[in-house]
Formats: structure tokens, C-alpha cells, sequence
């Protein structure tokens, strides 16, 4: 990771079981590449398991300590949440894989992914909500662990860094927009014990996200959810006099409309059946929906609410905004980061942080697959 004055890029919980998850490591990992590191195991979370009769080629461009890596390994998974086994099916290579392509089966992934290697009992999200990829997701929070490790040189390892060191208090972190799955205040405090103040505009989101702390009590007790009542506004009413954060993380709406919105849900939807059919993963019956179907509006709704997916002005508004309340904050946030999905929004932000004096900005490339985004990471100190 690389940074400047002004502006830089770089590419760069029940028992305590097997390698260090905040490491990225796991028991196929360490067999096949190297030797396991000790340290401590974050409360309720299981390393990854490969069954022998199971090989799995190593996903490029995820952060190093994302165990994800190597993939999922569907058996482990359907042991650990047998609910997935329903949508688990054989490819064509003889690999067992789902459908992307049908918001249930997602779920069922994502609900067997958290319980596997996270330790997190109950999760479950409102029908036509955001249910997020967590590979991607967890790359986020290791690249936040990494700011925090070049803050402090002298710490000996990431999986330490429940705590600030120069002050004993634990690390704290603000998410902005936590939508209805509260993914990552979720992955934070189950990989690095990490302390959360999710906030959102939406109701039933904060509903959500609180109905599933309250059920898993590694959560529950670093977790404060907080109802944003000014839909305008981002940190204002959110940060409250005496708080401090050490990250405020942000994945904020892509588009300007609705429309835009649903038609790039459609999109995606059409990419992912044409790619499965080209596979031969999909069934034919099953390729498209019909225009204005149940199934298609409950595929559409199953990529977002309004607030999780657009608003006025689209990424770039919400970031100019994001970026002028930061400096209000200033004192209390020792790094502002968010998410940036298009590239041409760097520039206009990079001037908007030099306006607003940022004394130090980087720009951390995050690649999954053929996607790629960027964290863009500011601070006043």
C-alpha cells in the first residue's frame, strides 16, 4: 500500500479450533501452502475444511488473510447448515456449486458461510434485501486491519488488533448504510473483535441488523445500531458528541434512479443465466424469467432496497457529501474510508479531499474475479 500527501493507488466466534481466521488461513491452506501461525481464534469461528475427493483452485485477488480463497467447500458447508443442500448441485466438472442466479440459494450460502467460519448462529434478511457476496465483503475488513497495522508498525500481528494499542481502547468503527444484513459489523467483530456502530435511514433494516445481534451474543455485546432520521445527511445526527471511531466504512449506492438501478439488477441477472447456461449449469426451463413474472420482480427486489442501491446523484453526490461532513469529524474519526465502484469518481473526489484538506489519502484496489473496486481511505491527522 502506497500513499501520499495527496492521492495513491495500490493493488495491494464456541471453541477455539485449528488456525487464525483473522490470519486467513485454514486446515487446507496450511497443508498445501505453509505452516500455520498460532494466535488467537476469534470466538465461535471454524477454520475451512477440504474434504480429500474435493480440490478447489485458489480464487486471485482476494486479500491474502481472506480465507476464502480456495473457494467453499459444499460439504462442510451443507454439515454445518444443511439447509443448503436443497440448492447444491453437481456441475458439469463434477464441483458442486448453486445457482447465483436464484436469491434463495444465495441466502442459503451466505447463511452456511457465516455459521461455518464465523460462528454466527442465526442471520437472515427481509425478502428484497441486499444479500451480500462475503468474500468481497471480507476483503474490506482486512484492508482496514492493514491501515490500522501501518498506524502501528510495532504490533506484532493483525490478529491484535482488537485494541489500539497506544490507548488500550478497543478498535471502534462506524458503517454507514448498514443495510438489512449488517455484513459488516457482522465480519468485524467475529474476525477481529472489533466494536460497531452500524447506522442506516432505513427502518427495518435497523430492525434487522438488531434482531440478529440480539441473537448472537458475540454480536450483540459490540454492536449499537443507530437510525440515521435525516436521509440527506451521512455522519450528522450519527456521530454523537464524545464518540471515536478509528475507521468509519461506507458502501454507498451506486446509482442515480430507479430505473438505472433495475436495469443494471437486470443486467447482472442476464449475465449470470448466460454464463450458468453457457456452463451448462442452468436448466433450460429455468434460463430467464418472464418479463414482469414474480420470479423476475423477486430477483430484481433480492438485489437491494432503494437505500441500498441508489439516490439522488448517484456515488459520486453521496461521496462529495461524505466528504464534506468528514471534516466536521475530523477530530473524533481517525480514517474515513468507503467504497468507490467507478473508477472516473476518484478524480473528482481526490479534488474534493484536497479542498477539504485531507492531510493524507490512499486508494486501495480490491479484486474479485473480473471486478474490480477500490476503497478510498482519507484522514485529517
Amino acid at each position: 500500500m502506497q500513499s501520499s500527501k495527496k492521492s495513491s493507488t495500490s493493488s495491494s466466534s464456541k471453541k477455539k479450533r485449528g488456525s487464525n481466521l483473522a490470519k486467513g488461513t485454514s486446515k487446507s491452506a496450511s497443508r498445501s501452502e505453509e505452516p500455520n501461525e498460532s494466535g488467537k481464534q476469534p470466538t465461535g469461528s471454524k477454520t475451512q475444511g477440504t474434504s480429500k475427493s474435493t480440490k478447489r483452485a485458489e480464487k486471485k485477488g482476494l486479500h491474502p488473510k481472506n480465507l476464502h480463497r480456495r473457494g467453499y467447500d459444499f460439504k462442510e458447508l451443507i454439515a454445518a447448515s444443511p439447509s443448503l443442500k436443497h440448492f447444491v448441485k453437481p456441475s458439469p466438472y463434477g464441483n458442486l456449486s448453486i445457482d447465483f442466479n436464484d436469491a434463495e440459494a444465495v441466502k442459503a450460502l451466505n447463511s452456511a458461510l457465516l455459521r461455518y467460519h464465523y460462528g454466527v448462529d442465526y442471520w437472515d434478511i427481509p425478502d428484497g434485501y441486499l444479500c451480500p457476496p462475503i468474500p468481497g465483503r471480507v476483503d474490506y475488513i482486512h484492508y482496514l486491519a492493514d491501515l490500522l497495522k501501518d498506524k502501528h508498525q510495532k504490533l506484532k500481528a493483525i490478529s491484535e488488533y482488537s485494541s489500539d494499542k497506544e490507548t488500550h481502547q478497543p478498535v471502534r468503527v462506524l458503517d454507514i448504510g448498514t443495510g438489512a444484513n449488517g455484513i459488516y459489523p457482522i465480519l468485524g467483530i467475529q474476525i477481529y473483535g472489533w466494536q460497531f456502530v452500524a447506522s442506516d435511514i432505513d427502518k427495518t433494516s435497523i430492525a434487522n441488523v438488531g434482531k440478529i445481534a440480539k441473537a448472537n451474543a458475540s454480536i450483540g455485546e459490540k454492536l449499537e445500531v443507530r437510525l440515521q432520521t435525516d436521509p440527506q445527511k451521512i455522519f450528522h445526527g450519527i456521530i454523537r458528541k464524545g464518540d471515536r471511531f478509528d475507521f468509519t466504512m461506507c458502501n454507498p449506492p451506486f446509482h442515480s434512479s430507479l430505473a438505472e438501478a433495475h436495469a443494471s439488477s437486470k443486467e447482472k441477472l442476464e449475465n449470470l443465466a448466460r454464463n450458468r447456461s453457457d456452463k451448462g449449469h442452468l436448466d433450460p426451463k429455468n434460463r430467464q424469467a418472464r418479463p414482469g413474472s414474480k420470479r423476475e420482480k423477486l430477483n430484481l427486489n433480492f438485489g437491494g432496497q432503494k437505500a441500498e442501491l441508489w439516490c439522488e446523484g448517484g456515488e459520486k453526490k453521496f461521496l462529495f457529501n461524505m466528504i464534506s461532513e468528514s471534516k466536521d469529524y475530523s477530530n473524533q474519526c481517525s480514517w474515513f474510508t468507503s467504497l468507490v465502484s467507478k473508477k472516473e469518481n476518484l478524480k473528482p473526489c481526490y479534488e474534493a479531499l484536497k479542498k477539504a484538506s485531507a492531510v493524507t489519502v490512499k486508494t486501495i484496489n480490491m479484486v474479485q474475479g473480473n471486478k474490480i473496486t477500490r476503497i478510498l481511505a482519507w484522514t485529517f491527522r
